[in-house]
């Protein structure tokens, strides 16, 4: 499975750019905006029965945060767990980085940083953890169509497909679990994030949009399948048996 990261971000536009970013990684990505509601999401799935089980691989904590400071965040989850947390901050005082990491923060990354550093220390985290990090799928090859999810780059009978950014990440969510169905929930989950968990119209549509340019009759798809009364499943190219299209 997926590794599952809590991004705790206010600022929208990074907060996407990040979440879109780490989903093609690989990874699962929940967001939260504000100190409150990453309580909320935080409470909601973190015990099963008597057990105290950590809902989240990883959290990425910004420290400015509207309704207060992700160090009380930091400071109320050390008590019960020890789930590792990278600092994302602009503020920069060694002071600041110290007190924080002598909290139990695992590692601070000052503003502006790039995914690359990210994550670099995403990894550095886990690895300190003991977490098993499984490798990316990164490339899909079936018939015409070729997709590197590290490049960005979709290419059908050799020639560039332009996708949106939401049927990029679509697409590239259904090539990480190739073979595998991804129910509806999951998809609006990964792609739309949270608040849009009940909409499955928008899945239906970058479906339609996404078989439009990357299959041969759309009408009759062979590779971006439908699950009906689940989910879609991307057909796992290295498993093909004659007729199974």
């Amino acid at each position: 499975m997926s590794l599952r990261l809590l991004l705790v971000e206010d600022d929208r536009e990074l907060r996407g750019a990040l979440r879109s970013s780490l989903i093609v990684e690989g990874y699962d990505v929940i967001t939260a905006a504000s100190l409150s509601e990453a309580h909320a999401i935080y409470g909601q799935t973190q015990l099963d029965g008597e057990h105290k089980t950590p809902a989240f691989d990883l959290i990425l904590l910004d420290l400015g945060l509207p309704d207060g400071d992700g160090s009380e965040f930091l400071n109320r989850l050390r008590r019960r767990q020890n789930t590792p947390v990278i600092i994302i901050s602009a503020r920069e005082a060694d002071d600041q980085k110290i007190n924080l990491l002598d909290a139990g923060a695992d590692d601070y990354l000052v503003k502006p940083f790039s995914i690359g550093e990210l994550l670099a220390r995403i990894r550095v985290a886990m690895r300190h953890r003991g977490a098993h990090l499984r490798p990316a799928i990164t490339r899909y090859e079936y018939a015409a169509l070729s997709v590197d999810l590290a490049n960005h780059s979709v290419t059908k009978n050799g020639a560039a497909i332009h996708l949106t950014p939401t049927e990029f990440n679509l697409l590239a969510r259904l090539v990480r679990s190739a073979g595998q169905v991804v129910n509806h929930r999951q998809l609006l989950l990964d792609v739309w994030g949270q608040e849009f968990i009940d909409h499955t119209h928008y899945l239906r549509l970058y479906m339609g949009q996404l078989r439009a340019k990357l299959e041969q009759n759309p009408a009759r798809p062979e590779f971006l399948l439908t699950e009906p009364g689940i989910g879609y499943r991307l057909l796992d190219a290295t498993d093909i048996t004659p007729g199974s299209a």
